[in-house]
């Protein structure tokens, strides 16, 4: 069992918390991630590593309630325990070769741009960051992007905050402006990192897209989250879940992320935990 140690409500569909995983907090890196159960009739459900303290042992965790399993995590409270907490897994961003990184991302998808920033930063290297919301109501981790960009940007579709638009457009300015960038890192909905590589292939930019394909196991053997990279396949879990923008199939990927989407809605409608006066205390 894996005590919470802290909830925050970033905004009304995100939440962080901190698991004590002081293994896990030990041996993590950017860009990895846990899998997690909340109970033990639980499923799995992979969270990228949103940061580390190992003084205190804590793993932090961001997630959007997408679903009956997000649900029923959101219902614990600081004190209480999940099931299982596994990790890390994936293989690290590779860093070192980047004296100058845009960091793009998009949503929930920034809780996974940050760590990378952060690391870029503590390294001393020029960070750029993009970070795209729908409204003003959504952002998250401003005052955290700000501490480890050299530039920070905040972008929402509706002009509610920030600059309206999309993060494309913030990065076509930056470009258009006279910067040059070792590695566009982008995070968020594949739509939208799609749109960025199609974006940055124009001008041979280097772009590296951090891919939230569905996901079991977490070891490569149930085949869940495979890829078609550079027309290979590949699994995100285990030789990911970073990889080449511009080899990604990514009209293949959107077309597996909506495979289950019937039955995830037939779930979260079925979810008790929606049903008023339920309660969930283990």
């Amino acid at each position: 069992m894996y005590k919470i140690l802290s909830k925050t409500v970033l905004n009304p569909t995100v939440t962080k918390m901190d698991i004590y995983a002081p293994l896990v907090a030990k041996k993590a890196a950017a860009g990895q991630f846990i899998i997690l159960r909340v109970s033990n009739n639980g499923e799995r459900i992979p969270l990228t590593i949103a940061d580390t303290n190992c003084q205190t042992g804590a793993v932090t965790i961001i997630f959007q309630l997408a679903g009956a399993t997000t649900i029923m995590l959101n219902q614990k409270e600081a004190g209480q325990y999940i099931c299982d907490f596994v990790g890390p897994l994936g293989k690290p961003t590779q860093l070192k070769h980047i004296n100058k990184a845009c960091i793009v991302g998009g949503g929930v998808g920034c809780a996974i741009a940050y760590p990378i920033a952060k690391e870029l930063h503590r390294q001393g290297k020029t960070v750029h960051t993009i970070a795209g919301f729908r409204s003003k109501e959504l952002v998250i981790l401003e005052n955290e992007f700000q501490k480890v960009s050299d530039l920070l940007i905040t972008m929402t579709d509706d002009g509610s905050y920030g600059k309206k638009g999309l993060v494309t457009n913030a990065l076509q300015q930056l470009i258009d402006d006279g910067n040059t960038y070792d590695e566009v890192i982008t995070i968020g909905p594949l739509i939208m990192m799609k749109f960025v590589c199609d974006l940055t292939k124009k001008y041979s930019i280097k772009t590296t897209v951090s891919m939230n394909s569905i996901m079991i196991d977490g070891t490569g053997m149930c085949g869940c989250c495979r890829l078609t990279v550079d027309g290979k396949m590949k699994f995100a879990c285990v030789d990911g879940p970073d990889f080449d923008g511009h080899a990604i199939d990514f009209n293949e990927a959107i077309q597996r992320s909506r495979i289950y989407i019937n039955q995830e809605n037939k779930c979260k409608e079925n979810c008790n935990l929606l049903k008023k006066g339920t309660n969930n205390n283990g």
